[in-house]
């Protein structure tokens, strides 16, 4: 179990439509005024991450979308401890770009930029920008070399790189993003659940982000992650894992929120998501792209986030998570249905109880139970 306290990240509402797609009343905005006034909350309720979401262009109820950069750096601005990772697309930007706009932002926010890795699954958005749509490896492939750019450009002078999808000659970043202790430049994190996803994860992100999943499903990821690293011979990325979180003061209420959830779900949009995520990653090498497992119900919240089981008390929950942390997660990252609320209840009801049960473990290891 790892030694450090469990950390939390939620993913940041600049997306319409809140985090599940369903017609049941979910009191969150998509707006700047509220997504600030959620900033200061969550970290004062325990959070070190936000997450801005990427879309560019309306989708499966999703109408309308703040840039995720410029909208990361807005929060860091009204923040003054959360770390805020701004999603982006490979194919979309230049490595060399983005490594000035991070290297900017870091500086103006004292070190708390980070970047989370996109490769990408809405065909539809680079189409419709005249960019070309590459198939599921070949995304990754993409993804890595951008890691690599961008990594290169945030720490060496004179930087080289001559690679099929991008090319850095002689290319010098002054200044150079803030480096401390254990952080040599911004924090590079990446997502997916495939095979290629796990492999470049392994060789080249410092945290590797996965959709939600039970017990068996993040241990088998974990491992395939670690086994890729250990190839390429450096240290295994941290773990983060996707759960969206219905914490209520019984159980029995917070199974009828879930079941209200997916009653009410748009079913039109749903079923459009699944086809379209399905299609970038039926292209996978050995057919184990994300969401091809998942079901109906799991895309109503569209990174699986039912499936890894936050639903109860926040007695329930605070084991569930410390299970997961058992396993080697490093980071939850949640989504909520009411944000404001519901990000300070986690603060007061559920948080205690994790760090309670973090403190146990660490005196008595079969204190906590394996699989909450």
């Amino acid at each position: 179990m790892p030694a450090d306290p469990l950390k939390f990240a939620y993913w940041v509402p600049n997306v319409s439509g809140g985090l599940v797609t369903s017609r049941i009343e979910q009191r969150t905005d998509w707006g700047y005024e509220y997504n600030r006034e959620l900033a200061v909350l969550a970290e004062d309720n325990g959070f070190d991450y936000a997450l801005t979401q990427v879309r560019y262009m309306a989708s499966y109820g999703a109408e309308y979308q703040h840039e995720s950069t410029s909208f990361s750096l807005a929060l860091l601005l009204a923040t003054r401890r959360l770390k805020v990772i701004a999603a982006v697309h490979p194919g979309l930007w230049h490595p060399g770009v983005l490594a000035k706009l991070g290297a900017t932002a870091d500086h103006l926010s004292h070190g708390r930029f980070a970047v989370n890795v996109v490769s990408g699954w809405f065909k539809d958005e680079f189409t419709a920008l005249g960019e070309p749509w590459l198939e599921h490896d070949e995304r990754y492939r993409r993804a890595e070399e951008f890691i690599r750019a961008l990594r290169t450009v945030w720490t060496e002078d004179h930087a080289e790189l001559a690679g099929d999808f991008y090319r850095v000659r002689d290319f010098s970043l002054k200044p150079k993003p803030l480096a401390t202790t254990g952080r040599p430049h911004p924090e590079i994190f990446q997502g997916g659940n495939s095979t290629a996803a796990r492999a470049m994860a392994g060789r080249v992100s410092d945290w590797y982000f996965s959709n939600g999943r039970d017990f068996e499903g993040v241990t088998e990821q974990i491992a395939d992650v670690r086994r890729s690293a250990s190839l390429a011979g450096r240290r295994p990325p941290k773990f983060g894992l996707n759960g969206f979180l219905i914490a209520r003061d019984t159980e029995e209420e917070a199974r009828e929120t879930l079941r209200e959830i997916v009653a009410k779900a748009d079913t039109e949009a749903v079923e459009g998501f699944g086809a379209a995520v399905r299609q970038a990653g039926r292209s996978t090498a050995d057919g184990k792209g994300m969401w091809q497992d998942s079901t109906f119900a799991d895309l109503v919240q569209y990174n699986d986030g039912f499936r890894t089981g936050l639903i109860g008390t926040p007695e329930r929950i605070a084991e569930r998570i410390v299970a997961y942390k058992r396993l080697g997660v490093d980071l939850l990252l949640l989504g909520f249905l009411h944000y404001h609320e519901e990000v300070e209840y986690f603060g007061r009801r559920v948080l205690p109880l994790v760090r309670e049960l973090e403190a146990a473990d660490r005196t008595d290891p079969a204190s906590v139970p394996a699989h909450a």
